[in-house]
């Protein structure tokens, strides 16, 4: 945790402007408004917690321009949201492993394996043949790395985490406890009574700066790649089909399912407990709400919910509809 930084630091920092505050005041933490002692700092991002804003404590409150905080201590800043992350990564850093180097007597490295310099490799690691590991990546414990897989600088990999043979991972991927990239895809032809399996042989690429939350499945293609696009970020418990194409930037939440070889556009958010068939297509930046069912193409843009989904002024409308008819029916 670092020692602290002056109001004036952090306004330089965030090119942000002081308001109603010392530049000589020292920070030491970042704290919710409710909690925020003189010490703290704290964020509004959102108009509806401004009251609360205007009773805390803290010795400094990231807001906008326009914010109306009175004679509360303020470092204006264009994005409150993003200032607060920021100060979050400074003032309460992760804690790093302690393992030192890439050895251990309970870990198995295949020699064939290359292991880039600053690499952390923690107890009970199997690192299979051919793998490649950039610089600066940490494994903890109980990791598996299969054959030919292929992983970037600086990407973590969480306890349990498991990467079938040639997955591959861009830079600075993070990847939560006890998912699974590259297990095989759901494939399966009827014949004469029985499932017959149809081999998959394909595999996972990840590109840079993507997330993946815990408990994740990410299935390889049957041929080809299934592929999970720069930036995006992955909540716990989402199901990832073979040869899915999922876009840049995209938010997929918790609970999620994606049939198989459905792509994704750009900036496409999947919020919780949607479930998407396969072969489709969703549009760049559309957005599926909660607990919907997408059963057909979206054009960009699209904002739907419902089972199936629609359009969301559509399945408001329906629903107030059918609350309508419920009540008429009662009479």
């Amino acid at each position: 945790m670092t020692q602290g930084l002056t109001a004036q630091e952090l306004a330089s920092r965030l090119h942000g402007t002081l308001v109603n505050c010392p530049p000589e005041r020292l920070l030491t933490k970042v704290q919710p408004l409710e909690e925020a002692n003189r010490e703290g700092i704290s964020f509004l991002a959102n108009a509806q917690y401004r009251s609360d804003a205007q009773a805390s404590a803290a010795g400094l409150i990231l807001c906008r321009p326009e914010d109306d905080l009175g004679s509360q201590a303020q470092l204006q800043v264009a994005e409150p949201y993003l200032a607060f992350a920021h100060c979050i990564a400074w003032f309460h850093p992760e804690v790093e492993s302690d393992w030192r180097s890439a050895s251990g007597s309970s870990s198995s490295i295949d020699t064939s394996a290359q292991i880039a310099p600053g690499v952390q490799v923690g107890p009970q690691v199997s690192i299979g043949k051919r793998a490649r590991i950039g610089a600066r990546c940490v494994l903890y414990p109980g990791v598996h790395v299969g054959d030919d897989c292929v992983l970037g600088e600086d990407c973590i990999l969480y306890p349990g985490v498991v990467l079938y043979r040639k997955s591959i991972l861009g830079d600075h991927v993070r990847i939560h406890a006890n998912s699974v990239i590259g297990s095989d895809g759901y494939g399966y032809v009827l014949h004469e009574g029985q499932h017959h399996k149809i081999p998959q042989v394909g595999w996972v690429e990840i590109a840079s700066d993507v997330e993946i939350g815990s408990c994740v499945t990410i299935d390889r293609g049957v041929l080809g790649p299934t592929r999970i696009g720069r930036g995006t970020k992955i909540d716990n418990q989402v199901q990832i089909a073979h040869n899915v194409q999922v876009g840049e930037h995209c938010l997929l939440v918790s609970q999620t399912g994606i049939s198989g070889s459905t792509t994704l556009g750009n900036f496409v958010t999947l919020a919780g407990k949607v479930g998407v068939v396969g072969h489709i297509h969703i549009g760049d930046r559309s957005m599926v709400g909660g607990n919907s069912v997408v059963t057909k193409d979206l054009p960009a843009g699209s904002f739907v919910t419902g089972y199936p989904a629609r359009p969301h002024a559509e399945w408001l409308a329906t629903q107030a509809s059918l609350s309508q008819l419920a009540k008429k029916n009662k009479k």
